[in-house]
């Protein structure tokens, strides 16, 4: 219990502080790094703990790699937690999704989890501007932490992919991933792509569906945010052959707050200077073109994060 108002005063304290959230950097991108960034946090994670990322389209996108996220998922004693996709490709079915996590070798590392093989829940949404509820993978319900390790980079839809995107779409189920796609017109997988005509709604309905999931863990008390720059292509993990990346690779980024991390994400990529090793320009534009920011306004409109910061750097 005292660990538990120990977390809940240092995500009060992070984000209330000045009006700013606290936002930790290091530009080591080592599982040694990795390990570092999440101690600044100074959380203490108490039973069963979600890790959650992106398994991967193929082998050719820049999910993190197990011998990457080893290290930190053995620290938090966690099982590695991702859902089906809603598109044709080799995580759409439990059994093609279960080929693809052990062929990228998850499951030699730690526990493995795909939580809506059981099927989904609905868990309660705060912001009903679109949705009347979250659909998450049913084995959400298992745990009482979750980490949030997220690849930032590109993405065909949202613009952009962090921690909130892994925090809804990657969090819901299948239907769940449609109902999202759709703010709010449909949860049938089959009907999604004759509905994703509402960019701005898709958007808002992805800041509220990881505001749902943030406020299923002890409203922000028991889930945390960390982002890793690197192999920043303009398309996201979801697409098999994506663009090559055309900005070198920065470092992490992580926060109790998942509206700062992606803010921050955002933010060093405006400033890189572009040069023979960088062009920051066809991210920027993707961004742009999916009104990508949007999630973050929305995300601070709706109280689930503030996209004021304080950057730490550990590396001093």
């Amino acid at each position: 219990m005292k660990k538990f108002f120990t977390s809940l005063f240092l995500l009060t304290f992070s984000v209330l502080t000045y009006g700013q959230s606290k936002v930790f950097i290091t530009r080591e991108i080592t599982p040694e790094s990795l390990v570092r960034i999440y101690e600044a946090l100074g959380v203490n994670p108490e039973g069963r703990v979600a890790v959650k990322i992106s398994t991967g389209e193929s082998e050719k996108t820049g999910y993190l790699r197990p011998a990457f996220i080893k290290p930190l998922v053995d620290k938090v004693h966690g099982t590695i937690v991702e859902c089906n996709t809603a598109y044709a490709g080799s995580r759409n079915t439990t059994e093609a999704h279960w080929k693809t996590i052990r062929e990228h070798g998850f499951t030699e590392i730690a526990p493995v989890d795909i939580m809506d093989e059981e099927g989904s829940m609905n868990i309660a949404i705060q912001d009903s501007t679109h949705l009347k509820y979250n659909i998450v993978g049913k084995h959400l319900a298992y745990y009482d932490w979750m980490i949030n390790l997220a690849h930032f980079k590109g993405h065909q839809m949202g613009g952009l992919g962090g921690v909130l995107k892994n925090a809804s779409i990657g969090v819901a189920s299948a239907s769940g991933k449609a109902y999202i796609h759709t703010a709010g017109y449909t949860e049938k997988v089959d009907e999604l792509w004759s509905h994703v005509d509402d960019q701005d709604g898709f958007v808002e309905s992805m800041a509220a569906a990881a505001q749902a999931v943030h406020n299923f863990f002890g409203n922000g008390s028991r889930i945390v945010y960390i982002a890793v720059m690197n192999n920043m292509s303009i398309d996201c993990d979801c697409n098999a052959n994506p663009q090559k990346p055309l900005i070198a690779d920065y470092g992490i980024v992580a926060s109790l707050d998942p509206v700062a991390v992606d803010q921050a994400c955002y933010d060093i990529v405006t400033q890189i200077h572009n040069d023979e090793h960088n062009n920051n320009r066809p991210l920027l534009e993707r961004i742009a073109k999916q009104h990508g920011t949007h999630i973050m306004e929305w995300g601070e409109k709706i109280g689930l994060g503030s996209r004021k910061y304080e950057i730490v750097n550990i590396d001093k």
